[in-house]
């Protein structure tokens, strides 16, 4: 259940910062709402991820992907552009996320 509510979260988390840029400096009610509304759901979903699995590794989770999902959203809907740094950094950001899931399975956490 705690890797449900994780992805909630940042689904939740990836939606209110997406708002941010489509509120143009908060001028817009409508993204607004999506602001308050994400993060706040974000963060209700991830104190419930907290029961199920450690602080450390949620946080590294939701943030990561959320970076991740964030740059990726920008390239579809606003036509950003990601160069060969940014990539490699994604692909560090998802590696270290993976040796992290991995050693706390091995070490039976």
């Amino acid at each position: 259940m705690g890797y449900l509510y994780l992805a909630g979260a940042i689904l939740a988390e990836v939606i209110g910062t997406l708002s941010l840029k489509a509120s143009h400096g908060f001028t817009r009610i409508g993204p607004i709402c999506l602001i308050v509304i994400g993060y706040s759901c974000a963060f209700v979903l991830m104190s419930l991820t907290l029961r199920h699995l450690p602080l450390g590794f949620v946080y590294a989770v939701w943030a990561g992907l959320g970076i991740v999902l964030v740059a990726l959203a920008g390239v579809v809907i606003w036509g950003e552009t990601i160069d060969a740094p940014a990539v490699l950094g994604m692909a560090l950001i998802i590696g270290g996320v993976a040796v992290m899931q991995l050693w706390s399975k091995s070490a039976g956490h």
